[in-house]
């Protein structure tokens, strides 16, 4: 067989190109505009943005919206880790049970679930040692909403990672004695965590945003501290930022948080 020689080589064009560069520069200048537009608007008043960024209503949102993720994080972990062994149980009360938690938490909103725990008093008034209302306060509706809410789905994440670690291997510590129990925090346990951990830290983001659904019980979140200044000196769009500044660094450090969790768990 004879090779074609260099000179005799069609040359293929790249296609597209001028397109694509074409899509960006409209894509950056539209940004741009956007930007420009804002920055310039005399309707924003960029020192009260920065007077209330670090004020000491606002930090105060921010630190109360911490403390709310990661207890939604706790309890979401460990009732949702019940749940998940629940689901994977031989027991077939167990199993239902875990499935209906799952059906009824995840099918109704976030919101809807804050509000009622935030108005329980109204269907018990009394919970025999104290009055509702003295004891659900707002920050604990939200706990309890928030908590409940997020386990239903760290329960599905928690058992995908139960069901990525071969079968054989529990059948295995079953036949040399083992129960259950012990192989599953033995063996099953330390080889899921890493397929947990990636799908644990969007959850974390997830829930992190998910903090502002509070306002709507003044759970004393960042979203709430805006709300409360704003009504204060009208300037809504510039507490508005300052909420989004937060969110965003906020959500910025638990992203590169969750890149050394992807990290370790690939290692």
């Amino acid at each position: 067989m004879v090779l074609d020689t260099p000179h005799t080589l069609e040359v293929v064009r790249r296609r597209g190109f001028a397109a694509r560069w074409g899509v960006g520069a409209v894509l950056v200048a539209a940004v741009g505009w956007l930007a420009v537009t804002v920055a310039t608007s005399p309707n924003l008043d960029w020192v009260v943005i920065g007077d209330y960024f670090l004020s000491t209503p606002i930090m105060a949102g921010v630190g109360t919206t911490l403390v709310l993720t990661f207890a939604t994080l706790g309890i979401g972990l460990v009732l949702g880790a019940v749940l998940a062994m629940m689901s994977q149980s031989r027991n077939p009360v167990a199993g239902v049970a875990a499935s209906g938690y799952i059906w009824f938490f995840r099918g109704v909103p976030l919101v809807v679930q804050i509000v009622f725990w935030f108005n329980l008093s109204l269907l018990f008034p009394s919970l025999g040692f104290a009055e509702t209302n003295a004891v659900i306060t707002p920050f604990l509706a939200a706990m309890l909403g928030l908590g409940l809410h997020e386990a239903a789905y760290l329960a599905e994440i928690i058992r995908g990672g139960f069901l990525a670690v071969p079968r054989g291997q529990v059948d295995a510590a079953l036949t040399i004695g083992m129960t259950r129990a012990r192989a599953t925090r033995l063996i099953v346990l330390p080889q899921s965590i890493r397929v947990i951990l990636p799908a644990l830290g969007n959850q974390f983001v997830l829930i992190l945003k998910g903090t502002s659904l509070v306002s709507v019980i003044g759970g004393g979140d960042l979203m709430t501290r805006a709300q409360q200044v704003y009504g204060q000196n009208y300037q809504v769009i510039a507490l508005l930022l300052v909420a989004t500044g937060w969110y965003l660094v906020l959500v910025t450090l638990a992203g590169i948080g969750q890149r050394f969790l992807e990290r370790w768990a690939a290692a």
